[in-house]
């Protein structure tokens, strides 16, 4: 995306903490993490459970803020009802009571949001994710890739300026990637910007612009997906059994020298590798990835 496209999303030396119980010790979630997203922007975001994934969206979405740091979410700040109201998010488990129905989910959506004139968008939705003929059934009886679709066509009913989706993917079905790979372009057509997490690296980096990886709290890795799943032209040096200093050195001896030092896995890289070469990485504040 060009340099100077503004950006959606803003947050600087975010600082988030929980104490899981009275008398326990306090358990930090976000360490002073940086994050820069331009508006129209399709990010993802990869890490193990515990890593921070979803106390950000949270965060992003105004139903936490932060211990410490600045957040800037569109042009305001996330808790405002001004922002909330142009801001959806769908969460890792489905929010809708099992008594109501698909259409009844998607009214509630709409209520929430002041949405008027919503029905033909959300038949059409349903109709897109295969659920019609059980429009009528209760939630209580839809399987879980039904509830993921669900969930899915809910956060791009009402057509918001950003969208946070909490593991989308997570118990999805052939019909459901197909579903949710049609809300993303149409979601980039509107220039509508998107957070999706994920632990399925493949996925997150297919369908991305820009992705993250957070480990502990930090935001390590930040670029385009090209640029972190595979080292690109030239030559590619594999190492192993060096420390963060002996790594330091040798990063700066390649800049000195002309060279790119580019942060690459190759096509086949599985979760776990990304996760062991963000390890040890330095946290800078990202920004928009030279073109």
């Amino acid at each position: 995306m060009p340099q100077d496209t503004p950006l959606a999303l803003l947050a600087r030396s975010i600082t988030r903490s929980y104490r899981p119980g009275l008398f326990q010790t306090v358990r930090p979630a976000l360490c002073g993490l940086d994050l820069a997203v331009p508006q129209g922007a399709t990010v993802a975001l990869v890490g193990p459970n515990g890593s921070g994934k979803s106390t950000l969206l949270r965060l992003l979405a105004g139903i936490e803020r932060p211990n410490s740091g600045e957040l800037q979410v569109l042009d305001g700040r996330a808790h405002e009802a001004r922002i909330q109201k142009r801001v959806s998010w769908l969460p890792s488990e489905s929010p809708f009571p099992g008594e109501l129905t698909a259409p009844g989910a998607l009214e509630l959506i709409a209520n929430l949001f002041g949405q008027r004139a919503w029905e033909e968008r959300a038949a059409d939705l349903l109709q897109r994710a295969g659920l019609q003929p059980h429009a009528s059934a209760p939630l209580r009886t839809f399987s879980r890739g039904m509830l993921r679709r669900l969930g899915m066509i809910g956060a791009f009913l009402t057509k918001s300026e950003l969208v946070l989706l909490d593991e989308p993917t997570g118990g999805l079905d052939a019909e459901g990637f197909d579903l949710f790979d049609g809300l993303l372009q149409e979601a980039r057509d509107n220039g509508t910007t998107v957070v999706v997490t994920s632990h399925l690296v493949e996925d997150a980096s297919n369908r991305a612009d820009l992705m993250g990886v957070l480990l502990k709290g930090r935001m390590c890795l930040w670029d385009k997906p090209e640029n972190l799943m595979q080292a690109g032209n030239g030559t590619t040096l594999t190492l192993k059994d060096l420390d963060t200093e002996q790594l330091d050195h040798l990063k700066s001896w390649v800049q000195q020298h002309g060279g790119q030092w580019i942060l690459g896995l190759g096509g086949s890289s599985t979760l776990r590798s990304l996760y062991e070469f963000a390890e040890g990485q330095d946290q800078t504040a990202p920004g928009n990835p030279a073109e």
